[in-house]
C-alpha cells in the first residue's frame, strides 16, 4: 500500500503503540494514535496486566507471536534497563497426569524453536526454593521466557514513534466511523473527524464497541481474571530490587489454576480457578486523566470469597506463604474469545477497517508486526488463518455462543485438553440432512466449522471381528486411544474392498456465478478454470508471495456457474471481497459469490463397488466414459437430482453426490438400502483422515498454510505453468522443487504401531529439524504414517526420529503416495491392483 496513506490506530495500549512502531519502522507515516484514556496510564488490560510471557503454545503461530515479542521486549531501552526481565518459565507438575502433558509441551517447545528442558523434581526445588519438596514430581523449565514490563514499553514505544513523526491524541473517545462506498475514510471524535484511508482498532476488550460501528461483530467477551500481592515474604527479603524486581523464574501451577510472580520481596499470584466473571465493556467508566494504578476501567474491586481456595493452595505450594497475607487484590479485565485465538484482520464488508483484538501481552509486538505486514507487503509472514476476524461462522458470531465459549475457555485455560476432545455445550447448532441416520448408527460426533460429524460408527463395531488380520486396529498408547475407536479400521477396510458413505455436507460450497466469473477465478487461481463445463480443477489460491492461502477445487458447471469447493469462511470472505473489486473495476463483469453449504448437502461415495451400487439407483451413465475423473455433470439417482462430481479424498473410485438439503435424507436412504448386497458402511472422519493421508492428500490449514509456497507442499502440479496473469505468478518465478529448501514429507513409522496425533518434533542426526502436521494408523499399509515439514536435505529413505511425550520413535522418510501410486483405483481402470 501507498506509505503516505492517513492511518489511524484506536487504542494506545501494547498492542497499538507496537503497531505504530512497525509501520513507521517500515517507513509510514502519517499515523495518528487516538486513545480514550491518558497516554501515561490508558486504563486497559495493558495498565495491570501481570506481564508474564510464557512463549510455549500448542500454535505454532502463538509461539511464534511470542518469540517475537521477547526478543522486541529485549531491544526496548532506556537508562541502561530494557522492557524485559528474562527470569525464564518454570511450569511444575503436581500429578502425574500434568507430568505427562509437560512432555507433550516440551515436544511443542522444540517443534517450535523453544529452547526447553524437562527437569527433575529437585531441580525444580533448587530454582525456586519456595517450593513444597513434597509436592513437586517434575517441570519443564524455559530459560528465555520472562516478565514483559508492559506499561513502560508503552512509555518508550510512544516516545520512539513520536520522535518518527506519529502523532498520539489521549483522553479521546472514538463516537463512529466515517465511510464511503464501502470504503473508511475518517474517524469521528468529540474533536471533529480525523481523516483515514486504513483504520486499526487495537481497543482491546473495548473493540466490541469499535467494531460494532462498521457492522462489524467482534467475537470476544471480556472477562476478570483474580490477581493479588502478597505482603513481605520473609524467605525472599533483600533478594530483589523494590518494588517489582524477580529473579527467581516464574511459575506456573497449572493443576491448580494458578500462577506466580515475584514483585520485589512480595509474590504475585494469578488464578484462573474461580467462576467466570463477564463484563460488559459499554457499562465500564470512561478512562480520564484521574486514572492511576488503583484506578481505572479494567481494575474491578478484588471478590476475597473467590479467591480463598487459591490463597490456601498457594500456601500448600509454597509454605513461606504461610509468613505473609493478602496486601492487595484486583480483578482485571482480559479479552477471551470462542476458540482463543486473537482476532486479526480486514472488516469482510468495509475496507480499510482493520482489527487487532483479544491479543494479550505475551503475543503483542508478534501480532503488532503481523499487522504492519499486511498493511505494507499484503501478507504476514506468521500465517494468521488461527487469527483471522473472519474465521468463524455465522452461528459463531451469536451473542450467546461468545459468551458460553468465551467462558469455557476462561475455565480451561490451564487444563489438558486432547487435540481430538469434543466440545461438551453448545452442540447439535447445526446437524446435516443425515443425522437422524447417523444417530440411529450409533455416531460419535466431532464438531467440524459446528457442524456435528460422526468420526465413527459404533453400529460397525460387529464386523470387528471380520477383519482381516492384515487390517486390525494396533493396541494404542493411553493418549493417542483417547477419542478413537479400532472401528475405524473396519470403516477404512469398507472403503477400500467394499464401499462406503461419508457425509461431506460440511465441506464448504461456494457458488460463483455471472458474466465475470470465469475471469474472477482465472485471475485468483493457479490452475486453468477456464476449460469446458463439466470439467472440476484442483487448484491453489495464493498470496502476492506465493503462499498457498488455499487450495479449492473448482467445477465449472455451466457457461458462467461454478461450484467451489473451498476451507472456510475466509476463503468466501476473500472471493467475495475480489469480486467487488472486479466489479468496481469493470461493471460488466460482475460476479456473485454465495455460500451454498447450508441449503445442500454432499455424499461421498467410495469404494470398488460404488459404481455397482449406484447403478442400481440410476438410469445415468456412471461409467469412465459417462462421467471420468475430475468432471461433473447432472443426474438423478431414483428420481433425486444430483451433482455428481468425480472425485476422491480416500484415493478410492466414486463421486461426491450434491444435492439440496430437502433431498438428502431420500438420497442417504435409497444409497443405502441399494448399498447392503454390496456391504455398504457409514464411515467417519477417523477412517477419511487416515485414507487420505495414505494417498498423499494435503490439508490446508494443517499441512501447509501461506507461509509454504505449492513448491514445498508438494503441489507443483497444481500450478499451470502455461498461464499468467495469476495472483502470485510473479512470486513463484524461478522457484521449482528442486530449488527448495524445506519439503513436506511422507514418514512411516518403523515399529508398525506407535501412533503420533500431530506438532511432535522430528530430529534428524540428533538435532531438532522439522515437525509434524498430519498423522493416523495406515490401515490400508499396516503401519503409522505422518506427513512432516522437514529440510530438503533430508531425502527418501532417511531414517529420522519423533520425539512422543519424551521418548524417541524411529521413522523412515517414505516415497509418496503410499497406496496406489499410479492412480488405478483413484480413475477405476480395469485390472486395478486387489487388496
Amino acid at each position: 500500500m501507498d506509505q503516505t496513506r492517513n492511518v489511524v490506530i484506536i487504542g494506545a495500549g501494547i498492542v497499538g503503540t507496537n503497531l505504530a512502531d512497525e509501520l513507521v519502522s517500515r517507513g509510514w507515516a502519517n499515523v495518528t494514535v487516538i486513545e480514550q484514556g491518558p497516554l501515561d496510564m490508558p486504563g486497559g488490560s495493558t495498565s495491570h496486566a501481570p506481564g508474564l510471557v510464557f512463549q510455549t503454545n500448542p500454535s505454532k503461530t502463538m509461539t511464534q507471536f511470542a518469540r517475537y515479542t521477547v526478543s522486541k521486549l529485549l531491544s526496548l531501552e532506556k537508562d541502561g534497563q530494557n522492557c524485559f526481565n528474562q527470569v525464564g518459565g518454570l511450569e511444575i507438575a503436581t500429578t502425574n497426569a500434568r507430568l505427562e502433558e509437560l512432555k507433550r509441551k516440551h515436544g511443542y517447545a522444540s517443534s517450535w524453536g523453544v529452547d526447553a528442558r524437562l527437569i527433575s523434581a529437585e531441580e525444580c526445588l533448587e530454582m525456586n526454593p519456595l517450593l513444597n519438596k513434597d509436592m513437586v514430581l517434575g517441570g519443564l523449565h524455559i530459560p528465555s521466557d520472562g516478565l514483559a514490563l508492559a506499561a513502560r514499553a508503552v512509555q518508550l514505544l510512544i516516545a520512539r514513534t513520536r520522535e518518527a513523526g506519529v502523532r498520539y491524541l489521549e483522553l479521546t473517545p472514538v463516537t463512529s466511523i466515517e465511510q464511503a462506498g464501502g470504503k473508511v475514510t475518517g474517524v469521528r471524535t468529540p474533536g471533529g473527524v480525523i481523516p483515514a484511508d486504513i483504520i486499526i482498532s487495537c481497543a482491546g476488550f473495548w473493540g466490541v464497541e469499535v467494531g460494532a460501528m462498521v457492522g462489524l461483530p467482534i467475537p470476544l467477551l471480556p472477562l476478570a481474571h483474580q490477581y493479588v500481592k502478597t505482603t513481605a515474604v520473609p524467605a525472599r527479603a533483600g533478594c530483589n530490587t523494590i518494588p517489582n524486581g524477580a529473579s527467581l523464574p516464574m511459575l506456573r501451577y497449572q493443576d491448580q489454576d494458578l500462577y506466580y510472580r515475584e514483585h520485589g520481596d512480595q509474590v504475585g499470584i494469578g488464578y484462573y480457578g474461580h467462576k467466570p466473571m463477564p463484563v460488559v465493556a459499554a457499562s465500564l467508566p470512561a478512562a480520564s486523566e484521574q486514572t492511576n494504578e488503583k484506578y481505572m476501567p479494567s481494575r474491578l474491586d478484588f471478590t476475597r470469597g473467590d479467591f480463598e481456595p487459591a490463597w490456601k493452595l498457594s500456601q500448600e505450594l509454597l509454605p513461606a506463604l504461610q509468613q505473609s497475607e493478602i496486601a492487595d487484590g484486583f480483578n482485571g479485565i482480559f479479552s477471551f474469545t470462542p476458540d482463543g485465538g486473537p482476532i486479526v484482520g480486514q472488516s469482510p464488508t468495509v475496507d480499510g477497517f482493520y482489527v487487532a483484538e483479544a491479543v494479550w501481552v505475551t503475543h503483542s509486538a508478534g501480532v503488532a508486526r503481523a499487522v504492519a505486514e499486511l498493511l505494507t507487503t499484503g501478507r504476514s509472514s506468521i500465517d494468521l488463518a488461527e487469527c483471522e476476524v473472519n474465521r468463524f461462522e455465522e452461528v459463531q458470531l451469536a451473542p450467546t455462543y461468545i459468551s458460553e465459549t468465551s467462558q469455557q475457555n476462561f475455565v480451561e485455560v490451564y487444563d489438558i485438553i486432547h487435540p481430538l476432545e469434543p466440545r461438551e455445550s453448545p452442540r447439535n447448532l447445526r446437524v446435516t440432512p443425515f443425522y437422524s441416520r447417523q444417530c440411529e448408527l450409533g455416531a460419535f460426533f466431532r464438531e467440524f466449522a459446528v457442524w456435528e460429524h460422526p468420526e465413527w460408527y459404533e453400529a460397525n463395531a460387529k464386523l470387528i471381528k471380520d477383519l482381516p488380520p492384515r487390517w486390525k486396529s494396533v493396541e494404542r498408547d493411553a493418549w493417542s486411544a483417547r477419542y478413537y475407536s479400532p472401528v475405524a479400521a473396519v470403516e477404512a477396510w469398507k472403503t477400500r474392498t467394499a464401499v462406503a458413505m461419508y457425509d461431506m455436507s460440511p465441506s464448504r460450497r461456494l457458488e460463483v456465478s455471472g458474466p465475470g466469473a470465469v475471469d474472477l477465478l482465472q485471475r485468483l487461481s493457479t490452475g486453468d478454470v477456464s476449460k469446458e463445463s463439466g470439467t472440476i480443477t484442483y487448484t491453489l489460491l495464493l498470496d502476492e508471495h506465493g503462499g498457498v492461502r488455499s487450495d479449492v477445487h473448482v467445477a465449472r458447471l455451466e457457461e458462467d456457474l461454478f461450484q467451489v469447493g473451498a476451507n472456510g469462511p475466509v476463503d468466501l470472505v476473500y472471493l467475495a471481497r475480489e469480486a467487488r473489486k472486479q466489479r468496481q473495476q469493470s461493471p460488466d463483469q460482475w460476479v456473485q459469490v454465495r455460500d451454498i453449504t447450508s441449503g445442500t448437502c454432499c455424499i461421498g461415495l467410495w469404494g470398488p463397488h460404488a459404481r455397482n451400487l449406484i447403478n442400481t439407483v440410476t438410469a445415468d451413465d456412471f461409467t469412465n466414459r459417462g462421467l471420468r475423473y475430475h468432471r461433473a455433470k447432472n443426474a438423478r439417482i431414483a428420481g433425486i437430482p444430483v451433482t455428481a462430481m468425480r472425485l476422491s479424498f480416500v484415493g478410492e473410485m466414486g463421486w461426491e453426490l450434491h444435492t439440496t438439503a430437502d433431498n438428502g435424507l431420500r438420497l442417504w436412504d435409497v444409497l443405502w438400502k441399494a448399498g447392503q448386497s454390496y456391504g455398504v458402511v457409514a464411515a467417519g472422519r477417523a477412517a477419511f483422515n487416515a485414507l487420505r493421508i495414505e494417498k498423499g492428500y494435503r490439508s490446508w490449514g494443517t499441512d501447509m498454510t501461506t507461509e509454504h509456497d505449492p513448491y514445498e507442499a508438494g503441489l507443483s502440479f497444481a500450478v499451470n505453468v502455461d498461464k499468467n496473469g495469476y495472483v502470485g505468478q510473479q512470486a513463484l518465478k524461478g522457484r521449482s522443487q528442486d530449488k527448495t529448501a524445506r519439503r513436506l514429507r511422507c514418514l512411516v513409522v518403523n515399529d508398525d504401531r506407535s501412533v503420533v496425533l500431530g506438532k511432535e518434533p522430528v530430529f534428524y542426526d540428533g538435532r531438532t529439524v522439522g515437525y509434524i502436521t498430519s498423522a493416523a494408523f495406515g490401515y490400508t499399509i499396516g503401519k503409522p504414517v505422518a506427513y512432516a515439514w522437514l529440510p530438503s536435505t533430508v531425502a527418501e529413505g532417511d531414517a529420522v526420529e519423533i520425539e512422543y511425550f519424551g521418548r524417541k520413535i524411529a521413522a523412515t522418510v517414505a516415497a509418496e503416495p503410499l497406496y496406489d501410486p499410479q492412480g488405478s483405483r483413484l480413475c477405476g481402470r480395469a485390472g486395478a491392483a486387489k487388496l
